[in-house]
Parts: C-alpha cells; sequence; structure tokens
C-alpha cells in the first residue's frame, strides 16, 4: 500500500514566556493536532524564582506578585473583555486558586471624567451595576479604619466595586505555562536578539548565544523589548517610519515599592481592597508573601537612539531594582498620601521594582500580522499598556485566531490591528487606559546626560 502523503505541520515559534505568549501556547495546544510543533523561546528559567525574592526577578512584567483583575473601564469593548476574563478567573480548575475577589475603591480627581464614563458603562452593560458611590467619611470608617489617614485632597469622588480583585501572578503564570507544556508545547531558555530573514519571510530568530530557532511562523509576544528586537532588521530593510514598530509600540515604566509584613499585618492589610488612588497610584493587598505593593502610576520611558539614527524607547539595562534617588522619593510621597502608617517610623521599602510594558497610541493591543511582505510569516502579540494581565486566561485564543488567519470579527479585528494612529497626532482618539501614557523620560529623575545608544 502506498502511504498517504500528509501535509506537515506548521511549526510556530513564540518569542516571550509572558502574558500573551503563554496564553497563545495554551490555547495553540488545545487546538493544534501537534502541540510538540509549537516552540515558546525566553530567557528565564522555568520554573522561574518567585517574583517575591528580589534578588532572582524576572524581567518581564507579568512575573509579578500579584496583579488586577477588573472589568472597570471607560470602554465597553474592554469591559466585555475585562467581564470574560472574570469568568476564567473564577472558574478555571487551575487559575481559581490564585484568584481573590477582594473589591477596589477608585478614587477620582476632580476634573476628570473617567469613574462617570466606567460606571455608565456598567448601566449599559445588561448587567447588574453593584457599584456604588463612597463619601470619603464612608472610605475612611469602612475595612477597620484602614484607609482613615488617606489624603483626599485634589480628589473628587469615590466609588465602589465588590467585583473587582487581584491574582498570584508569578504562580498563576506558572500554571498556565505547565499546562501548555503538558500538552507538549516545546520550552526553550535563551535571549532574543533578532529575527531571521529568508526569502519567503521571517523564519526564526537568532538568540545571543549564537543559535538559531526557525519555524514556519514567529509571534513575537516579546512587550517592553518588541522595539529593541526589530531594530536592526527594520534597519536593514530600510522600512520606511509607518512601517516600524516604534510607531506602534512605546515602551514605557512605572516604579513600584514592595513593604514587607508582618504575621499580624498582613492580617490587617488582608481586610483591605485594591485602592486605586486616581491616574497617581495603586495599592494591592498583599499575597501569601506577606508583601504590600504600592505602583506610582506616573510612567515614562527610556529613549535612545539607533545606529541608524532612529529614536525608540527601550528598558534600562541595568538591574530592575536601580531605582534613581528622586524617582524613589516621588513614589514614596505617594505612598505616604495613601497609606500613611506604613511608612511609620520611617520604615523602609523592602524592595523596588522599575516594571517596563509596551503601549500603543490608543492602549488597544497589537496583535497582528506584520504588514510588510518581507517580514512575512512574522505576527506580533504586544502593547500591553499596563493593563493587558487579566487577559491571561483568555487573550491567547484571540491570536491564535490571528495566526490561523481566522481573525476575531470586525471590531476585535480593527482594535488590534497594526495602528493608523501616531503618537503626535491631535485627532487620536482617547485612550482606554489614558493615565499610563508616558509624559517624562527616565532621564527626568536620573543625573542629566545624553541620550543614550544602542
Amino acid at each position: 500500500m502506498v502511504p498517504i502523503a500528509t501535509e506537515p505541520q506548521l511549526t510556530t515559534l513564540i518569542v516571550g514566556a509572558g502574558t500573551f505568549g503563554i496564553s497563545t501556547a495554551y490555547h495553540l495546544a488545545h487546538t493544534h493536532p501537534c502541540p510538540s510543533q509549537i516552540t515558546i523561546l525566553d530567557r528565564a528559567y522555568f520554573p522561574a524564582h518567585p517574583a517575591s525574592d528580589p534578588t532572582h526577578h524576572e524581567l518581564g512584567a507579568s512575573a509579578d506578585i500579584n496583579k488586577i483583575v477588573r472589568a472597570d473601564y471607560t470602554s465597553p469593548f474592554y469591559m466585555s473583555l475585562g467581564y470574560e476574563a472574570i469568568d476564567a478567573w473564577s472558574t478555571w480548575h487551575i487559575l481559581k486558586p490564585f484568584y481573590h475577589r477582594t473589591g477596589w475603591v477608585a478614587l477620582d480627581e476632580g476634573g476628570s471624567d473617567n469613574a462617570k464614563r466606567i460606571r455608565k458603562n456598567f448601566r449599559e452593560s445588561g448587567r447588574e451595576d453593584v457599584t456604588k458611590d463612597m463619601s470619603f467619611d464612608e472610605v475612611k470608617e469602612a475595612w477597620g479604619g484602614a484607609l482613615k489617614d488617606t489624603d483626599f485632597d485634589g480628589f473628587e469622588s469615590a466609588y465602589w466595586n465588590p467585583e473587582a480583585g487581584w491574582v498570584e501572578a508569578d504562580k498563576a503564570v506558572a500554571a498556565m505555562l505547565k499546562a501548555a507544556l503538558d500538552k507538549g508545547v516545546k520550552y526553550v531558555r535563551g535571549e532574543a536578539m533578532e529575527v531571521i530573514l529568508g526569502t519567503e519571510g521571517v523564519k526564526g530568530v537568532k538568540l545571543e548565544d549564537g543559535r538559531s530557532v526557525m519555524a514556519h511562523r514567529t509571534l513575537l509576544a516579546t512587550g517592553a523589548w518588541t522595539s529593541r528586537l526589530l531594530s536592526r532588521t527594520e534597519d536593514r530593510l530600510n522600512l520606511e517610519e509607518g512601517q516600524r514598530i516604534e510607531q506602534q509600540l512605546k515602551t514605557a515604566g512605572v516604579c513600584v515599592a514592595h513593604f514587607a509584613l508582618s504575621a499580624e499585618e498582613k492580617k490587617t492589610y488582608d481586610k483591605v481592597p485594591i485602592v486605586i488612588y486616581g491616574s497617581i497610584g495603586e495599592m494591592l493587598p498583599p499575597p501569601p508573601s506577606k508583601l504590600l505593593k504600592f505602583t506610582n502610576d506616573r510612567s515614562f520611558t527610556n529613549t535612545v537612539i539607533t545606529p541608524s539614527g532612529h529614536q525608540i524607547s527601550v528598558p534600562l539595562s541595568q538591574p530592575q531594582d536601580i531605582i534613581p534617588t528622586a524617582l524613589k522619593e516621588e513614589t514614596l510621597s505617594t505612598i505616604k498620601r495613601i497609606m500613611p502608617p506604613i511608612l511609620d517610623g520611617h520604615r523602609s521599602v523592602s524592595f523596588w521594582r522599575m516594571c517596563w510594558d509596551s503601549l500603543t497610541p490608543s492602549q488597544h493591543q497589537l496583535i497582528t500580522k506584520h504588514p510588510n511582505e518581507r517580514l512575512a510569516n512574522l505576527f506580533i502579540a504586544a502593547g500591553g499598556s499596563f493593563h493587558s494581565w487579566k487577559f491571561l486566561p483568555t487573550i491567547g485564543k484571540y491570536v491564535s485566531n490571528v495566526l490561523e488567519g481566522s481573525g476575531n470579527g470586525e471590531e476585535k479585528d480593527r482594535n488590534w490591528a497594526w495602528k493608523e494612529d501616531r503618537w503626535d497626532s491631535e485627532s487620536r482618539e482617547r485612550g482606554v487606559h489614558e493615565k499610563v501614557i508616558p509624559k517624562k523620560e527616565i532621564r527626568a529623575w536620573r543625573t542629566p546626560d545624553t541620550k543614550s545608544r544602542l
């Protein structure tokens, strides 16, 4: 009998084991006839060190002690996706143990319409609106008086949403990745330096140690490192500005501070919800590692000049716990406004972290095939814009649909397509997570110097 010829399975390389990469690997593994043809590449070891260990911190934004899960959006589109994610966190057996529905209290500054737009979306969503207004006196009295010393100066309103929550991020990421590997997905450790071009487009990536990882199609789920990874190839192809990734994604960072709690302190702070301090910062309740986390939401860029003279923003090359003194002081002043008692007795921060992500002008993710035919077979899933971690269980199915060429319907395809918006466009639509748009360079907090070069 003559064997029946079968079409070889497409090999897929996913560069980056963060939110987009792991979720895509997980969903592809459940639909692909041969999951062993899927490879996920990342610089980190697996299993990774706990995010609570500051001496072995992974670089990606998804490697964290905890992350927020909510449907509170000024965009009905993301509100719907947020509810979809909440349902997954609430029901998936591999993720449910790490999900904590503590609720959040969100403060809104005078002159801001964010809370009004969010509450309007809740009312018009067809779901029961469980949010409620809170006076500042009610906030001070709630949760055992934990927020009685919070500074409300400059704020106009507050609302409570019991459906918001948070997740033990590093544990959830590890569980999703393990589930994908258990299905047969391969994991390769290495640092991707540039994509490899062939006669028919991209055919893989070259690693820092000289190795190459090849595949029929390559997905860059590389977050804040996307511009750095593509810059050399863009120069080689002499791509016009509109097709360079920096016009789509800009790398930005935020400063995060962690305080180690005693067992008794943790009991107190376990009662506190997530606190959203307007556009200024936020506080998350402590996970089992007993770390209370504060984020300074004033984001920043680190612009460098490439050998070809292009300006791109990239993460700093130094360890992420090295923070400029002036930025530490600004962050501590924010913490003192949110939760003054945590700084009683001149208490020190247990460890600092600079967290990097990529964001788009509209803060819509970028989930698409690269538009340049010379980069055929190259796909991008990035632009988390500091609000996409919550979609870890679900975003991968949409990325998988793009990889397979089936798309996700008109609205999703439009929102996640290669962007026409530009960072300097006056007609740009309002963003879906506007407060994270960077307004400063990191050097504003550092000793003045000239722009760095790659």
